[in-house]
This record gives structure tokens, C-alpha cells and sequence, in this order.
């Protein structure tokens, strides 16, 4: 599995810049990995039970600490401090991020919910 060999975290933007070893890219917001954090509270503890995270426009990632040398924890100003975003599942995310980000945004308007907390519900 290909591992990064530059992380960089730009506060104004709001976005994570990747590059791997294998020369690939990408660019995640802070929104995106919130929403999509691997952990057993946005996940679930079993298939079909995560639960959908909203009004998480703004998020911010105010740390970022390396687990070993696999993984990334970010805490993010909402508070959330759980979930090991492992290089695999950074990459996936990265390689995934336009159908991840399509079927996110459907699923909140499903559910009737907004990605800016202060718009509240539709």
C-alpha cells in the first residue's frame, strides 16, 4: 500500500493535500474527512448503522498527530477526536472522493438535512 510522503494541511482553505509514493495526489477537505471518518461513531458498529453526519460545513482540523507509521488522527474543532484514518483508507478517500461526495449529498437530502449548521433542516 503506497504511504505519503508529504501531508500538509492548509487552515484557510480548509483542505489536506496528499502525495503518495507512488506519485499519486489529492486534496480532501477537512468537511470531507469529518463526514467520513472511519470512526465507530460516524461508521457504526456494523454495517448499516453508521450515522449521517451533518451541518459540518465549516469544520475545522486544529491537530493532526501520526499513529505509528500507518495513520493519521485529526481533531477537529467540532470536537470529534475518534477514528485511525489509516494510508489506505486516506488513499481510498482521496481515489473515491467525487462518488463518496455525490452519494454523501444525496443522502442529506434524503434525510432533509443541510451541510451548514446554521441553515438547520430543509
Amino acid at each position: 500500500m503506497p504511504k505519503p510522503t508529504d501531508i500538509t494541511y492548509h487552515s484557510t482553505s480548509r483542505m489536506l493535500d496528499l502525495i503518495f509514493d507512488d506519485g499519486y495526489s489529492c486534496s480532501l477537505s477537512a468537511e470531507y474527512l469529518r463526514v467520513f471518518s472511519p470512526s465507530a461513531e460516524v461508521q457504526g458498529h456494523g454495517p448499516g448503522q453508521g450515522v449521517l453526519q451533518y451541518g459540518k460545513q465549516d469544520v475545522m482540523i486544529k491537530g493532526i498527530e501520526p499513529v505509528g507509521n500507518y495513520a493519521l488522527l485529526f481533531r477537529f474543532d467540532d470536537n470529534h477526536e475518534t477514528g485511525i484514518f489509516s494510508w489506505e483508507y486516506l488513499y481510498r478517500l482521496g481515489e473515491n472522493a467525487d462518488t463518496n461526495w455525490e452519494d454523501y449529498l444525496q443522502r442529506l437530502a434524503a434525510d432533509g438535512k443541510k451541510r451548514d449548521m446554521n441553515e438547520g433542516s430543509v
